[in-house]
């Protein structure tokens, strides 16, 4: 799907019209949805910047609107084969259905797909469940990888900030006298 759908699709989910959005980006009242029905009809592409103001105004990742251009069945296969060659994706039958499978043993960058994959999978899980409501998936993947919280990362304070803070209680530390 290209970029103009995309915001399309954002854009008519938020009930924004294209002229609310245009204005919202600080584009000229009198060209506001002029501008928006371009980048939606694909006659014009938003640059890098206005990319970003836009995600910011549908409430969006970038990278939701950047998607890869899978918007004909042609597309879509090459892109599916892209992510076999990079990424270890691979198609098979489970159950008498097709399906698509990633080994982590196929190097670092499928383990990555698989453990996003993986967290997907989760998410979709408790929305079955009843346990997060439409919103909240909606949000975790049109925000992801900001709300995925299943991987964990640790946070290591400034070196500054641990030096100030063994002075400070230097006196408190056993040494090994």
């Amino acid at each position: 799907m290209a970029i103009g759908e995309r915001i399309h699709f954002f854009r008519t989910m938020r009930g924004m019209t294209q002229k609310y959005l245009g204005l919202l980006l600080g584009f000229p009242e009198k060209s506001a949805d002029v501008r928006l029905a371009q980048y939606e009809m694909g006659t014009r592409s938003p640059k890098a910047e206005i990319t970003a103001a836009l995600a910011q105004a549908l409430d969006v990742s970038p990278q939701a609107l950047t998607v890869p251009d899978i918007d004909s069945y042609i597309g879509l296969a090459h892109t599916l084969f892209t992510l076999e060659d990079n990424y270890g994706l691979t198609v098979s039958e489970a159950d008498g259905e097709v399906c698509m499978k990633v080994s982590a043993d196929k190097g670092k960058d499928a383990a990555e797909l698989l453990q996003m994959l993986t967290a997907w999978k989760a998410q979709a899980d408790k929305l079955a469940a009843g346990e997060i409501s439409r919103e909240d998936y909606d949000r975790w993947r049109y925000h992801y990888p900001k709300y995925d919280d299943t991987e964990i990362r640790a946070s290591v304070p400034p070196k500054e900030l641990s030096d100030t803070l063994v002075e400070a209680f230097k006196d408190k530390l056993k040494t090994d006298d």
